[in-house]
């Protein structure tokens, strides 16, 4: 970088991707820098995960393994200290919790205000929050220009890309609900407010994390009446459980990248068999994949990743993105009393149905609702984004698809390939647009190192070794 002149770095999202971006940009750099995060609509450093304001929204990792920094992996139980409410739990049961979202969401803002609002004088970095919507993006020789969408312009010399999760994809039908009162497309926005009486119909469209969500919350709020969940297969996430000692998978020698799909398959089922016999949980192995599975999903064929996403993906996130038990149980509870039925088939088309929402099912079945929630989970397909910003770039060539057609193509250091099949030497992204690269980016395991990787790559410092993450043998599952 010119010593002259502070390198100039925006980042495009202010949630946890985007505000440890610059955390680490702060922590790392031993140049004066300026940095700018521009965010839109949630609290800065919260997002939609963190920005949860209800209590009983838990992590879906327990506590031990939610450090922001990867190479401070204590970080996050260090700061549960500080609070009082967990000043008598012994440190086993703390790191074994899981703790509510809204906490979580104090941690990384209490990070933000540490790293990126000390005092000018005292730190390299100088930092701007800027609330607006980034909708263009122009480029020219070493500098760059971000349009926002109130006119205001902000200059940088790189650019992050953290937009984070799209919006869910719309259903058909969904275009004559938009301003229907008993439909919400968007489940991230407050919907508690629009509740019908104790006797009325729930309708939620998807039975991932979204719906859980809700689900919990409803409970909570002590509303009584009938709730439908529908999705393809009709699972909901499986809790984390207590595991065993095996250390008999991976096999000693065996690559799992270089085995292809068809053996992989044949080599998880085998062991699963081993653990059932056992009379041990055989997710066993799907958390013994973990540090694996993006060096499997880079190195699998386009036919391979495809076959993996159509046939298999559904049972692997039930699988994988566990829910904590004392969640997992008031989701039992709900179906147990009848107040919670969970629907297998695919969701056709909805209506309106005079104040109601109607939902027409595979196999003929409707079922109509007082009020019906979209939580199919984010749109997937990037070049169907809801972004203007991201439908811009795409149309300048300054990103372009991956080969899944899931998120954005990037090199191993997170600079974005154009359409020329270059790499960018100033548009860096990470997070959930990395989806068809990486596969598991949603995570903060995850999201962590590519936080502090983006930094290291815009400072022009090396790669530092990946931390350990915490074996798959500890009493919770991760």
């Amino acid at each position: 970088m010119n010593s002259s002149q502070p390198e100039r770095i925006a980042i495009v999202g202010g949630g946890f991707c985007g505000v440890m971006t610059a955390v680490n940009l702060a922590r790392l750099s031993r140049q004066p820098i300026e940095v700018t995060i521009i965010n839109q609509g949630r609290p800065m450093a919260r997002g939609i995960a963190y920005g949860t304001r209800r209590m009983e929204h838990l992590l879906n990792v327990a506590a031990r393994n939610m450090s922001a920094f990867p190479d401070l992996p204590d970080h996050f139980l260090q700061w549960l200290r500080t609070r009082s409410e967990y000043d008598a739990v012994p440190d086993r049961d703390l790191r074994e919790r899981f703790i509510p979202r809204m906490i979580y969401g104090d941690y990384l803002r209490g990070l933000m205000q540490q790293y990126l609002q000390a005092p000018v004088e005292s730190v390299l970095a100088r930092t701007t929050l800027v609330e607006g919507e980034a909708v263009n993006m122009q480029h020219h020789g070493g500098a760059a220009v971000i349009h926002l969408a109130d006119g205001g312009r902000v200059e940088a010399n790189r650019i992050v890309l953290a937009t984070g999760n799209e919006l869910p994809s719309s259903l058909p039908g969904c275009a004559e609900l938009q301003n229907h009162p008993a439909w919400v497309g968007n489940p991230w926005q407050p919907w508690e407010n629009h509740l019908p009486d104790s006797g009325g119909t729930i309708l939620l469209l998807g039975t991932g994390l979204t719906t859980v969500d809700a689900v919990i919350t409803l409970r909570a709020l002590g509303w009584q009446g009938m709730i439908h969940a529908v999705s393809r297969n009709g699972w909901l996430p499986y809790p984390h459980f207590r595991g065993i000692e095996y250390p008999d998978f991976p096999p000693l020698g065996v690559d799992l990248a270089e085995l292809g799909l068809e053996k992989l398959l044949a080599l998880m089922e085998q062991h699963c068999a081993r653990l059932r016999e056992l009379g041990a949980n055989p997710a066993i192995i799907v958390d013994k994949l973990r540090t694996h599975t993006q060096r499997i999903w880079q190195r699998f064929t386009p036919a391979e990743r495809v076959e993996f996403a159509r046939h298999h993906a559904p049972r692997w996130n039930v699988l994988r993105h566990r829910i904590a038990p004392e969640i997992h149980a008031q989701l039992a509870t709900a179906q147990l009393t009848g107040q919670l039925q969970v629907h297998a088939a695919c969701i056709e088309c909805v209506r309106a149905d005079g104040r109601q929402v109607r939902v027409h099912l595979s196999g003929g079945k409707i079922i109509n609702g007082d009020l019906a929630i979209n939580a199919t989970g984010p749109n997937t397909k990037f070049t169907a984004t809801s972004s203007a910003l991201l439908q811009n770039l795409l149309a300048s060539g300054l990103i372009t698809p991956d080969g899944m057609e899931m998120g954005l193509r990037v090199d191993a250091n997170h600079a974005i390939i154009g359409r020329d099949g270059k790499r960018s030497d100033f548009l860096f992204a990470l997070g959930p647009l990395l989806r068809g690269t990486l596969w598991e980016t949603i995570a903060v395991p995850e999201l962590r190192g590519q936080a502090r990787r983006t930094a290291e790559a815009i400072l022009g410092y090396p790669a530092t070794p990946p931390a350990v993450e915490p074996s798959a043998m500890m009493e919770y599952m991760i």
